[in-house]
């Protein structure tokens, strides 16, 4: 069993008592067994000098689309219902089994050299079988699955699918990778959105989510558009269509939430929903603003997610914490959002939405080591002293000063220098990827 000794660090753990010392951290296999000071070197034992150093729990990021990293720069100045129909979908409809693999790594490095250590993945129809091979060589901890979409007149012929067949694809999926590497790698049931899910799916996809115990992670209230479309289907606004179907509980994850009523939020309240607040997605689209202080004020589990490449146009979780804090100040006050509740939503918060919250999300004894070490010695983060430390990070620090990232006890980033991805080989293929998905997609 490997065993790693951080030393002299400054060490913010995120535990109940919101503790920040300067210390040693050890790691036997993927576990932390040990905090303090002047923990001593064992033989054997690999020691990271994190002098000067500041490590964190690793991010947790609940909303995020692998398959559409290739995509980056392909989808600017539309907003949402556009944006899918004229470049996404089609972009999506011409994936090959290469091209999403090669997207996944290509997510997943952005993602681990910013500190991001679990995301909640939303991937296309097809090939999902190869984005979890990414998923699996990279290291980062995921739950992921197929996108399902049943329905839809507009969607691209590729993309649609048979019920029946949506969710057997699932299911196998399901049982091929939930629990891989020792629970590392789980599945959630990924129906796109209420537009292009059937009921039947739906209904179908709540049965499915409660007999394998398993997250359902889709999107919601996104759209003005997109809640008239629900509510012309339905004769429902969206979370209320999805409690009607079972779906409200606290298995589901739901991305954006940005447009809901009172009667939506006392629903996502009291089912226990999670909500994925996407704040440079949001502004980028320009969807909206999402009520975060009032959700989190009513005791709503929110947490931060960059969603995917084309709508953002990174995976940078400084950017969304940053971001989190300040478009709420000018309509409530420059004291909502501090820089501490939005620390909470990017680590702790996180981890409450995946069900790992006991496993993940803060540095403590027993826990999994999913963490990441920060060099804050910069013109851009000085001066250091009297400054919190949690704000140097949210307001201040950059995805650039993420030195060192660790996940389930295995390095797989030192010193910026990234150990289970091959830079070299990921971006040349990523170009060739992308040049023949525009060529199959008619967008060239």
């Amino acid at each position: 069993m490997s065993t790693i000794l951080i030393k002299n660090a400054e060490i913010i753990t995120m535990n109940p008592g919101g503790d920040i010392f300067t210390g040693d951290l050890r790691i036997e296999g993927d576990r932390i067994t040990a905090m303090g000071s002047e923990l001593i070197a064992t033989p054997g034992e690999y020691v990271i000098d994190a002098a000067h150093r500041t490590v964190i729990p690793g991010f947790i990021q609940t909303h995020i689309h692998l398959c559409q990293t290739l995509f980056r720069g392909k989808g600017d100045d539309l907003e949402l219902m556009d944006w899918l129909k004229q470049r996404i979908w089609p972009l999506e409809a011409s994936h090959d089994e290469e091209s999403l693999y090669y997207s996944a790594m290509l997510g997943i490095g952005e993602l681990i050299q910013s500190g991001t250590t679990t995301i909640v993945d939303m991937e296309t129809v097809h090939h999902t079988d190869y984005a979890f091979q990414a998923i699996a060589e990279s290291g980062i901890r995921a739950l992921s699955g197929k996108v399902m979409m049943d329905k839809g007149d507009e969607v691209p012929f590729p993309l649609q699918e048979k019920t029946s067949e949506s969710l057997q694809q699932s299911v196998d999926l399901l049982e091929k990778w939930h629990g891989h590497d020792g629970g590392r790698i789980q599945y959630a049931f990924s129906p796109r959105f209420v537009i292009s899910c059937t009921e039947e799916l739906l209904r179908e996809v709540q049965q499915l989510s409660q007999r394998y115990n398993v997250k359902v992670h889709t999107h919601a209230s996104e759209n003005r558009g997109e809640i008239e479309i629900v509510q012309a289907e339905t004769g429902m606004r969206n979370i209320v269509y999805l409690d009607h179907l079972g779906l409200a509980n606290e298995r589901l994850i739901l991305a954006h939430c940005i447009w809901l009523d009172e009667e939506e939020k006392r629903i996502i309240h009291e089912r226990g929903v999670h909500v994925s607040h996407c704040p440079g997605s949001n502004l980028k689209l320009a969807s909206g603003i999402a009520e975060t202080p009032d959700l989190l004020g009513k005791g709503i589990s929110v947490s931060l997610g960059a969603d995917g490449a084309p709508c953002n146009n990174n995976l940078d979780m400084f950017n969304e914490m940053r971001l989190a804090a300040l478009i709420q100040k000018p309509a409530h006050g420059p004291t909502t959002m501090n820089a501490h509740a939005v620390f909470r939503m990017a680590t702790i918060g996180g981890a409450r939405a995946v069900g790992m919250e006991h496993e993940i999300g803060s540095l403590e004894v027993g826990k999994k080591a999913d963490l990441a070490i920060l060099d804050l010695n910069n013109f851009h983060v000085y001066p250091s002293f009297d400054v919190d430390p949690i704000s140097r990070i949210v307001y201040s620090a950059t995805r650039a000063d993420v030195e060192t990232t660790i996940i389930g006890g295995r390095i797989v980033m030192e010193n910026r220098i990234m150990k289970t991805i091959d830079k070299a080989i990921v971006l040349p293929e990523a170009n060739r990827a992308i040049q023949r998905l525009l060529k199959r997609a008619n967008l060239r």
